[in-house]
């Protein structure tokens, strides 16, 4: 049984950033791809940015050239790097680990942008 723990969310004036990590009990291998997701007050659980183990990398368009997907395979650790933040990516921020026939979350980390 894997483990997604996320951290690295806080409060942020726009125009600012901040760095989520996720760190993976095991071995990040494990796992096809993982991605970061985000859901706003009221709103669906979106996709922000997914990254598969070869290192295909997809955005959605509202963060693309602003939000960096990454992973550091010796940490087992994916991080997402947010710049030019907006209020609108306000939401509690969860790491998905993806494998053939099943689903990891994390327990989710707030991001508040303020404006």
């Amino acid at each position: 049984q894997a483990q997604l723990v996320e951290s690295g969310g806080g409060l942020v004036q726009a125009g600012g950033s901040l760095r989520l990590s996720c760190a993976v009990s095991g071995s990040i291998f494990s796992f096809s791809a993982m991605g970061w997701y985000r859901q706003a007050p009221g709103k669906q659980r979106e996709l922000v940015a997914r990254i598969t183990n070869p290192g295909r990398i997809t955005y959605v368009d509202s963060v693309s050239g602003r939000f960096t997907i990454s992973r550091d395979n010796a940490k087992n650790t994916v991080y997402l790097q947010m710049n030019s933040l907006k209020p609108e990516d306000t939401g509690v921020y969860y790491c998905k680990g993806e494998r053939i026939y099943e689903a990891y979350w994390g327990q989710g980390t707030q991001v508040t942008v303020s404006s």
